[in-house]
């Protein structure tokens, strides 16, 4: 059993007290505090109770078991409260415990709140919870800071409720672990550096309150508290003050502290600092300082250093090394170590080793151990995995794994993946369903996906009612919803998109604008956009350039491309490259294109054989 208390409590006497969890003062100063004991003891030999027991104290506080005894038995057997409970913590120091708690007793009954204190921590560890129980609430009841936090302590660990009253009351009366604790259970462990976990609505007063109770600690030294506070503080953005206290932190020795302020270093651009401070964190075996040495070797190219901290990390317990090793080994071409180390993280419960693996499995050939690995990381919360899983699905042709490729979709959709609220959103168009649909294909689009926008412009603009006919260079309505849609998509490369804001712009008379769609569209091989482009080319009285972008697009398939061709070369006289162009056109279609190319072919061969 460690020492009852702190000074302050323990060398409790008339003279000597002190307000509980401060340190005492010396009541002389050293140059006098021989002459002051030598007084002390002539007085107590005289049968003065009270100097007896405060050069007990004296005697106790230095170390001196065999000169304090005698004085403090001498004050403790003619009354004297403070000796008895001195005379206690000292036989507690030599073991005596039952003689120890004897004494407490009775400095207990005659008032001692840090003899109670003595007293119910030495039945709780005798196992006696009901007698800790009565002592500590005497202890605490008359303001006992130790009591109050030792009560809470016990009332905790059996899950009674009351403990946090106390444990609020011995906060307020300045106990660092007591505030930490109270802390901690108003934030529901939400301040764990790294977790990234989101507040909960309603939860903004509690976790004001949490705050303030980790200042408290962290201001009296509590390492843990700093920890949680820069926590907080990074989280809200105010990374000056977050280093601060997790540089206190972990000057105090707290690994987890200097593994934070690395990652805050890191990411404002110190990455030399930031490596001296998860150096130090990793060598008081902190897995995730190991990890991220490790992630800055491999970057550097360093690949057998890096090999070296994520096996540390390993031995320190944190599966990301066997994750980081995996992915080490997978990126040198090592697939068989790198399967070796997904499957061990992936059998230790990491989810997104689980997935690796199935992915290696499944670029090996073998879809039947894919996946199971697959379900296991989805079911484990991996939104990647679960999107896999629908891939794997969505590649068979049985109804049962449409059905089940979707549920996959929708899975990782509703965490926030944009390809699978994309497929989710095709999905739903194809059953006609319209309306879950566009709430997917939204989600898509503004999570980046141009193939998202484009769609969701498509079943928009579906709604419009028809326009009328516009000539060029006629002014006509703003841009609409769709057509802001369209755009997107189109800024983002999506060649359909880029050919039908060319359409739109046209429409509107914008003939620059629809040129500079169609040339970006047809440069990026789309043959509808080249073929658009010609047409305005045309249209603006340049058929020889025309004509090249109708040639691009005609030979990537376009048959009206091929027709325009071939009734330019009609025209120009060259009635064999027309012909062959109205052949062309014959072959591609669609069949009224055909038909009419067919025509053309068949007149120019009459003309070529006359």
């Amino acid at each position: 059993m460690d020492v009852m208390g702190d000074k302050a409590t323990l060398f409790e006497t008339g003279r000597f007290v002190q307000p509980s969890g401060e340190e005492p003062s010396r009541d002389v100063d050293e140059v006098g505090e021989d002459a002051e004991e030598v007084r002390l003891g002539m007085a107590a030999r005289a049968g003065d109770a009270e100097a007896a027991s405060i050069l007990g104290a004296m005697l106790l506080r230095r170390g001196d078991l065999d000169a304090a005894e005698p004085q403090l038995r001498a004050a403790a057997s003619a009354g004297d409260r403070p000796a008895a409970n001195n005379l206690g913590v000292l036989l507690h120091q030599r073991g005596y415990a039952d003689e120890a708690a004897d004494w407490w007793r009775i400095a207990a009954v005659a008032g001692s709140a840090a003899a109670a204190h003595a007293l119910g921590r030495h039945h709780r560890e005798r196992g006696d919870e009901p007698a800790a129980e009565y002592w500590l609430r005497q202890s605490a009841e008359q303001g006992h800071v130790l009591g109050a936090y030792a009560l809470a302590d016990l009332l905790e660990h059996r899950g009674d409720s009351r403990s946090a009253y106390w444990m609020r009351a011995a906060a307020e009366r300045g106990h660092r672990e007591a505030a930490y604790r109270l802390a901690r259970s108003l934030d529901g462990g939400d301040t764990e550096p790294g977790t990234g976990r989101e507040e909960e609505p309603g939860a903004t007063k509690a976790s004001n309150e949490a705050e303030q109770w980790y200042r408290q600690a962290a201001a009296r030294g509590h390492r843990r508290a700093a920890l949680h506070l820069g926590a907080i503080l990074e989280k809200r953005g105010e990374l000056k003050e977050a280093g601060r206290w997790y540089l206190t932190s972990a000057k105090d020795g707290e690994a987890r502290a200097a593994c934070a302020l690395g990652f805050l270093l890191r990411d404002a651009g110190d990455t030399e600092s930031a490596a001296v401070w998860w150096l130090r964190a990793a060598q008081d075996g902190d897995g995730n300082a190991a990890n991220a040495l490790g992630a800055l070797h491999a970057e550097r190219g360093e690949t057998q250093t890096a090999e070296r901290w994520y096996r540390a990390a390993l031995d320190a317990g944190d599966d990301n090394g066997a994750y980081n090793l995996g992915l080490l080994c997978a990126e040198q071409g090592r697939t068989a170590q790198a399967e070796q180390w997904y499957r061990r993280a992936a059998y230790a419960g990491h989810r997104e080793a689980a997935n690796a693996l199935a992915i290696l499995l499944l670029r090996g050939g073998d879809t039947s151990g894919a996946e199971p690995w697959f379900s296991k990381a989805a079911e484990a919360g991996s939104v990647d995995a679960a999107f896999n899983l629908g891939i794997l699905h969505a590649g068979r042709d049985t109804e049962r794994d449409s059905e089940a490729a979707v549920r996959w979709y929708e899975r990782a959709a509703a965490a926030g993946h944009t390809e699978a609220a994309l497929q989710v959103g095709i999905a739903r168009l194809r059953e006609g369903d319209e309306q879950t649909a566009e709430r997917h294909l939204r989600c898509a689009a503004g999570g980046g996906s141009a193939e998202a926008a484009y769609r969701l412009a498509t079943v928009l603009d579906a709604r419009r009612p028809p326009e009328p006919a516009h000539e060029l260079g006629e002014s006509v309505h703003d841009k609409t919803e769709c057509e802001e849609w369209y755009e997107r998509a189109a800024g983002q490369g999506h060649r359909r998109a880029q050919v039908r804001v060319g359409m739109l712009a046209a429409a509107r008379g914008d003939v620059v604008e629809a040129a500079r769609w169609y040339r970006a569209a047809a440069e990026a091989g789309s043959r509808n956009g080249a073929f658009n482009l010609g047409l305005l080319l045309a249209r603006e009285g340049s058929e020889p350039e025309a004509a090249v972008w109708w040639t691009r697009a005609a030979d990537a398939g376009h048959g009206r491309a091929a027709l325009r061709l071939a009734l330019v070369y009609a025209r120009r006289g060259e009635l064999a490259e027309g012909q062959r162009w109205a052949a062309r056109a014959v072959e591609l279609g669609p069949k009224e294109v055909g038909e009419r190319a067919a025509r053309l072919r068949d007149a120019l061969r009459e003309e070529l054989s006359a």
